[in-house]
């Protein structure tokens, strides 16, 4: 199946992508904009250490859209959270529309 339709995705949220340490502190690449779907409801998920943690938001976006761990990702509501998990899911022709799936703290 292909990707979310644009119409399910009815949120818009700005993604800073984390760049990496710097001497000064993270560097994050300039803010875009980019449509999504946002469900602000915690839940317990798993880092990539493999610490549990309390995830307040999910949000799901266009798979080509690229958002890695500690992106920042500012809401609507104008809070601003960092990125815990990004995950990317493919259909692989099965009809679940291919997207990709953020957990913010």
């Amino acid at each position: 199946m292909s990707a979310v339709p644009a119409l399910l995705l009815r949120h818009r949220v700005t993604i800073e992508i984390y760049e990496g340490d710097t001497s000064t502190g993270p560097r994050y690449a300039a803010p875009a904009l980019a449509r999504a779907y946002v469900e602000e409801k915690a839940r317990t998920v798993r880092t990539s250490a493999g610490e549990e943690v309390t995830a307040s938001t999910t949000v799901w976006l266009l798979p080509s859209q690229d958002c890695p761990p500690e992106s920042r990702v500012t809401l609507r509501s104008g809070r601003t959270a960092s990125v815990i998990t990004s995950a990317l899911y493919d259909g692989g022709g099965l009809p679940t529309p291919d997207h990709r799936e953020v957990t913010l703290t």
